[in-house]
Parts: C-alpha cells; structure tokens; sequence
C-alpha cells in the first residue's frame, strides 16, 4: 500500500517546499553574511538568529526527511518532540509516519512566529494537521508542559542548545527515547558539548553520527 509520503496531496507540499528550498541559497548566503566572518551563531540570542533567519528554509534534505519517517515508523512513537519547526519539512515527514502508524502524535516548536505560521499551512494542505501541535515561542518555555514521555526528539533548531535542551527534557525521556540531532557538521563548533555530553560514558546515551546533509547524530537514551 502507499504510504502516506506519496500521498499526492503531501507529495506535492513536499516537493513545493524543497523547490523553494534549492532557491534559498542566496537567502541563506545573505543569512551567513548578516552573522558576519568574525562571528557565529553562537555569539547571538536566539531572538536575534530568529530575526536574521526569518526567510531562511534551513530544511533537513530529502533524504534525512525519509530517514525521519523511517525511524518514527519504526520506533512508533506515542510521542515526538521537534525543536525547530522552520517551514514544516521535517513534521510533514514526521506526521506521515505518524497517520501511517496508526497512533501516536507531534509537537514541535518554533521561535519565529512568521515561519510557525508558515508551517501550519503547509501540514493543513499536506492533509496532516490533526498530527501535529505547532507551539510558537521558545522552546525552554513552550516544551515545559508535555503530555507524556518522548519516545523520539528531533534537534534541529540552533546548534548551541542542543545539549541545554536535551538537559530540560531528559527527565520527560521514555527508556530507549531516540535523539537525532541536526546540523551537526555545519556548526560543529556549536554542537561540539551536545557531542561530548551524549558519547560520554555514564551520561546514558549511545550514539553514532550518519554523514547525511550536514551531519546527523543518532542516539538512543538508556
């Protein structure tokens, strides 16, 4: 049977989505040139790379989508958390999993109320809005309130609070939760504690990265 990734109706926001997407490259260069050479992205306030990205797609590449429905197909969430919804790429591919499985739900937050609302439209025409919650507002707030435990969390917001994050949610965590982790060779710099605190032994984690896109982290939580 189809899934629901071939569904003509999320197929098409899909393919809408990343077309606009390979047509961002020089809004994501004018992005890089606003951080400016000197600097990274670690040395703004989230309100501020929110403000500078507020055009910018930065969406997981098709690949890294698919092995996003894969894992949530498979791990059959009840519950899946993202950080860093942006234009919706990655929960139409989570969603998907979700209506295929039969069960389960997504929450996912956004800074930038512009690409929020953004979002919501895309999963409202991809037929796959009553699987997801979209929660505006910053993460350390609107993901403090959760209606169970994770069973996978998807990092992809700005690098340098992965691991503050991960530390926030580690309590809501169900045994074996999944963590994948975005981005993480394009700001190595910024991802390097999060890298550090996962792959330390006693900390609870076993992860590997996956060279797909810019970099994925794969862990587990014991």
């Amino acid at each position: 049977m189809p899934t629901a990734l071939q569904d003509a109706a999320v197929s098409a926001v899909l393919d809408r989505s990343f077309a606009a997407a390979e047509k961002d490259a020089i809004t994501l260069e004018a992005f890089r040139s606003a951080v400016g050479p000197d600097r990274t992205i670690g040395d703004y306030t989230p309100a501020e790379l929110a403000d500078l990205a507020a055009d910018v797609y930065m969406p997981v590449s098709r690949e890294v989508g698919t092995l996003l429905y894969l894992l949530a197909r498979a791990n059959r969430p009840a519950l899946t958390v993202e950080f860093g919804t942006s234009y919706g790429i990655s929960a139409i591919h989570l969603a998907a999993a979700v209506r295929d499985n039969g069960a389960g739900r997504v929450i996912t937050t956004e800074l930038s109320a512009t690409k929020a609302k953004a979002a919501a439209g895309n999963l409202a025409e991809a037929g796959l809005a009553a699987f997801v919650e979209i929660r505006a507002g910053d993460a350390f707030e609107t993901l403090r309130e959760l209606p169970g435990p994770i069973d996978l969390l998807l990092l992809d917001g700005w690098n340098q609070l992965y691991l503050p994050l991960l530390r926030l949610l580690e309590p809501q965590l169900a045994s074996d939760a999944l963590i994948v982790a975005d981005d993480i060779t394009l700001f190595p710099a910024e991802t390097r504690d999060y890298l550090d605190y996962v792959r330390t032994p006693g900390n609870g984690y076993t992860g590997v990265e996956i060279p797909l896109d810019d970099g994925l982290d794969l862990t587990i939580r014991h």
